[in-house]
């Protein structure tokens, strides 16, 4: 069974840091594409950013480039998301994702949840003084 389960989730004050875990079982080899989406209050289930199984190629939403790295490390299975200069507008449940196709077309900054078959439960992250 493709369980993905998220973690590294908190409160944190604006301008502050986080990194968020996403930790992959069942998955018989490393052949897809993460994805990070956010679920904030009120909004749809956006994307946040993306990765290549080789990590080469990386993309991220408008909002967070600059603030946000995505990486991978393959050997554990795990991929991150570190989060600095934490915002307000940052809040929400963060869920990992992943999906299997032509990275080019996939791992873009307008990431398309529709092409993410499996999910993680997601982990809260509350930005606020």
């Amino acid at each position: 069974q493709l369980q993905l389960v998220e973690s590294g989730g908190g409160l944190v004050q604006p301008g502050g840091s986080l990194r968020l875990s996403c930790t992959a079982s069942g998955f018989t080899s490393t052949s897809y594409i993460m994805g990070w989406f956010r679920l904030a209050p009120g909004k749809e289930r956006d994307g946040v950013s993306c990765i290549d199984y080789g990590g080469l190629i990386t993309n991220y939403a408008g909002s967070v480039k600059d603030r946000f790295t995505i990486s991978r490390d393959s050997a554990k299975g795990t991929v991150y998301l570190q989060m600095s200069s934490l915002k307000p507008d940052d809040t929400g449940v963060y869920y990992c994702a992943a999906g299997w196709g032509p990275p080019s077309s996939i791992c873009t900054s307008a990431l398309d949840k529709g092409r993410f078959a499996v999910w993680g439960q997601g982990t809260q992250v509350t930005v606020s003084s």
